[in-house]
């Protein structure tokens, strides 16, 4: 009778061990559950929130990007002109062509791809808050702007020493129209980076990312129409 009675307290206590160990872990189970929930409907809204400024806002603000895609447009027709009349008078351009310095290009071409490569870094730094190291960035890719226009002035030397001018033949006329056209783009874009450079070194600075990615859009803008320029004018013909 004493060992029937010993052995049901030793089921109970055993029973009660194993509910109470399961209540536990229940309770463990339904935070674990609510925490995860939470952080699923944040990343959600953070995701959501990403899209939608992905979507109806890229980088630099729709307006840039208007801005953008008109001057594309503009040197589009510019050179799809180009070589409409380079295939007219296939010989004449291709005697032309052989009179650009194709290494000047080349190294510009490098100077300008080098100094996106920084823009985009700055930018980057910009958003992670570490406004001195974008700040750095912006310089470098300044630097790139202005190696470009400098060994550009010394091309341009050249060929006004040679006698070449707006006015030689058609070819030289499309060369000093687009290129010129893409210095003035350079030069208001180092005008545009300046600026921005300095208002976000300024004491209590309300520089925005959208102000630095309109900026890094435009420098980009200025790149992609080089490397349209550089292979139509330097290589084609």
């Amino acid at each position: 009778m004493i060992c029937q009675t010993k052995f049901q307290f030793l089921i109970s206590k055993i029973n009660y061990l194993f509910l109470h160990q399961k209540s536990k872990i229940v309770t463990r189970a339904r935070k674990a559950n609510r925490r995860s929930n939470q952080q699923s409907k944040f990343t959600s809204m953070e995701i959501q929130k990403i899209d939608y400024k992905d979507v109806y806002y890229p980088p630099g603000g729709i307006l840039m990007w208007i801005i953008i895609f008109l001057e594309l447009i503009t040197f589009g027709m510019a050179l799809v002109a180009f070589v409409y009349y380079g295939s007219e008078e296939p010989e004449l351009f291709h005697q032309s062509r052989l009179q650009l310095n194709t290494t000047f290009g080349a190294i510009n071409t490098i100077f300008l791809l080098t100094s996106g490569f920084f823009m985009a870094t700055a930018v980057n730094y910009f958003k992670e808050n570490k406004v001195a190291k974008s700040s750095l960035f912006f310089k470098l890719a300044m630097s790139g702007g202005v190696l470009f226009l400098a060994l550009k002035s010394v091309e341009y030397y050249h060929k006004i020493d040679s006698g070449i001018t707006f006015e030689t033949n058609i070819f030289f006329t499309f060369y000093w129209m687009l290129t010129g056209f893409h210095v003035i783009h350079v030069i208001m874009g180092l005008v545009i980076l300046m600026i921005t450079n300095h208002g976000m070194n300024k004491k209590n600075s309300d520089m925005k990312i959208e102000d630095v990615e309109a900026s890094a859009a435009f420098w980009h803008m200025c790149d992609l129409i080089w490397l349209l320029l550089f292979p139509t004018l330097y290589l084609i013909f």
